[in-house]
């Protein structure tokens, strides 16, 4: 990781005096949540959706240093303290890089998508963040520059410095991380007409111990398996071939570990299937899972009927209904 940043510093250049980021500048920016993993790509394939999400506001102060003087949406669950937030590390990061360190800004953060979700609650917020300060200074850079100051800010949150929640939420679309060191990223075709519907019950998973409980060795005929899943999936988004994804999403290395800790999963899986779903598997670290689908009426068809059984079994939930978001990070009226 570290190399990766120091790379990267020799490749972006600070902006010019008189440039963007004067004093009282400010900018309002959405980035998406994502789905991670899809089931038999751990830790190196994900995707963005087009909601939920999440804004920061970002305004050019006089006084040096980062303050962040508004936090909306987490219940009192995020730390106000730069040194300790996603959104200010990672700018700050990025500004020394820059060699702007001194640069003031306030930041507000409001959370438009639920913490601990699986759906890339923190890699949202750091991507707003980070694109927020891009767009202040005009930065025209490539985004991939600004990727290892993302993972650094999911490194806080999570204990782990992956990608494959904030690499889609950057880039927008359906991306392949091929490796970490030196850090190498791919941004993956897809079928158009392919749609995303997401249910998230009301339950906690922690990611840090949602890692903790997988297995650090695994045999040689689960790994064989997990690559050719892996390929085949990435095969039938290049091919635009549905039944190929379909086939190719399984799991067996992670998924039977963290489907104990969401309820009836596999009940789930069967009405989903049931209804019409391409597949089905656990978002990110869960506990919301996610079933692919070929048009947008299944995609609601089954978060309807996933949520009522949900209900049923008393617990309550938020669904989501998408396509696959090409746009990533966006600047708000």
């Amino acid at each position: 990781m570290e190399n990766n940043i120091q790379e990267i510093k020799k490749s972006i250049l600070a902006p010019p005096s008189g440039g963007g980021g004067g004093v009282g500048a400010s900018v309002r920016v959405f980035a998406p949540a994502t789905v991670a993993n899809v089931v038999c790509g751990f830790d190196v394939l994900g995707f963005a959706i087009n909601e939920p999400g999440d804004e920061v506001i970002m305004r050019v102060t006089n006084k040096p240093g980062i303050v962040i003087s508004k936090i909306t949406g987490d219940d009192g669950r995020l730390p106000l303290a730069p040194e300790k937030n996603t959104v200010s590390v990672s700018v700050q990061q990025y500004l020394q890089s820059i060699g702007r360190a001194d640069m003031g800004l306030d930041i507000e953060l409001h959370k438009k998508m639920p913490i601990g979700s699986g759906l890339g609650s923190s890699s949202a917020s750091t991507v707003a963040g980070l694109f927020a300060i891009k767009t202040l200074l005009g930065d025209d850079t490539d985004p991939i520059n600004i990727l290892p100051f993302a993972m650094k800010g999911e490194e806080i949150a999570c204990g782990h410095g992956h990608a494959d929640n904030v690499a889609p939420a950057l880039f927008g679309g359906f991306v392949l991380v091929r490796s970490y060191e030196p850090l190498d990223v791919i941004r993956l075709p897809h079928p158009k007409d392919l749609y995303c519907a997401i249910v998230f019950p009301d339950v906690d998973v922690p990611t840090r111990e949602a890692r903790q409980i997988i297995r650090n060795k695994i045999n040689m005929k689960d790994a064989v398996t997990q690559w050719g899943n892996i390929a085949g999936l990435v095969s039938g988004l290049f091919m635009g071939d549905i039944d190929l994804i379909g086939r190719s999403m399984q799991d067996v290395l992670v998924e039977p570990v963290r489907s104990m800790l969401i309820p009836d999963f596999y009940k789930m899986r069967e009405m989903a299937m049931e209804l019409g779903a391409v597949s089905f598997g656990i978002s990110g670290s869960g506990p919301s899972v996610f079933a692919f689908t070929r048009d947008e009426a299944t995609a609601r068809a089954i978060t309807q009927k996933l949520q009522q059984h949900l209900t049923n079994i008393k617990i309550g939930s938020n669904s989501y209904v998408s396509p696959i978001n090409d746009g990533g990070p966006k600047v708000l009226e």
